[in-house]
């Protein structure tokens, strides 16, 4: 009995320590190396790193773009997880409990900005959002609205709010599908009942599939923070650059800009230290506030 619990061990240390190494390899030891790089000033280019201490923190406090950057990110939570899980919860419904003979094919269609990468969806929106050649400002003119009209991306009131639109649309077809997977795994039987005692579509909504998916809706709305949180800087790089005037500027472009263009390794160190808080202090908070009790069928 003992041989085959070692052989057993053995089989999930074999199995656990390329793992383990990648993740030290990738995760710990890139994050231990910023947090290092953050009390130093460097210029990435050279092996002279000089120790500042506190200087890069100090000035991460007054640097005046840190806070825009900062309300910027959490704009694009929050817009993006309304957004998408509205869009996502309303297509996931309608897809499984109203019957729609070309259920699969949207589904298709829904899920296929999923495949694209995000810089091949930042590009085809810049076109879009072309203010001379772009289809939204084309379509507007069709009907009459030229006066609506205007350099979307160029315009410091509507940049970032535009920024929006392509990641709710790239974003709708995953999350459809994870709550479309909820719902399907729902016995009828629930429903069916619920009908009997005269519960309208509203209530059977409210009152069973939303508590009997809130695991997907839950993972959903993390998964979405996260991503945005940590990943938001591609589309702004793409689209706008961080402009106009940092209008759009979000955590993650500002360290790209301050390490890479700049050449402020030191100080982009410093931003990363604090994107990884933020994140953490926001995770750790919601999966507070969405705690709840586990519903069972």
């Amino acid at each position: 009995m003992v041989q085959p619990q070692r052989q057993r061990t053995f089989f999930l240390l074999i199995c656990l320590v390329p793992t383990l190494l990648l993740f030290v390899v990738f995760t710990v030891y890139p994050l231990f190396s910023g947090l290092y790089l953050s009390f130093f000033d460097w210029t990435g280019l050279s092996q002279h790193r000089t120790f500042v201490g506190l200087a890069n923190y100090d000035h991460l406090l007054h640097d005046p773009i840190i806070p825009k950057t900062i309300w910027h990110d959490y704009f694009l939570v929050l817009t993006k997880v309304i957004g998408i899980m509205v869009l996502s919860l309303f297509f996931a419904v309608a897809l499984t409990q109203l019957r729609i003979k070309e259920a699969p094919v949207y589904r298709i269609l829904f899920f296929f900005p999923n495949l694209m990468a995000v810089v091949v969806i930042g590009i085809l929106w810049s076109f879009i959002y072309n203010p001379d050649l772009g289809l939204i400002n084309a379509g507007l003119r069709a009907i009459g609205l030229d006066s609506w009209a205007r350099p979307w991306l160029g315009d410091q009131q509507w940049a970032l709010p535009s920024l929006v639109l392509p990641s709710v649309w790239a974003g709708i077809g995953l999350f459809m599908l994870m709550l479309m997977g909820g719902i399907l795994n729902v016995p009828k039987e629930i429903y069916q009942s619920a009908r009997i005692d005269g519960a309208s579509e509203w209530q059977q909504f409210w009152h069973l599939t939303i508590p009997l998916v809130w695991p997907q809706i839950r993972n959903s709305v993390l998964y979405i923070v996260i991503t945005t949180l940590n990943g938001s800087f591609i589309i702004v790089q793409i689209m706008t650059q961080g402009g106009p005037n940092n209008a759009t500027q979000v955590m993650g472009s500002y360290l790209y800009q301050q390490a890479f263009q700049q050449f402020h390794f030191g100080y982009g160190a410093a931003i990363g230290v604090m994107i990884l808080i933020l994140s953490l202090i926001t995770v750790l908070l919601l999966q507070w506030l969405m705690r709840g009790k586990r519903f069972e069928y």
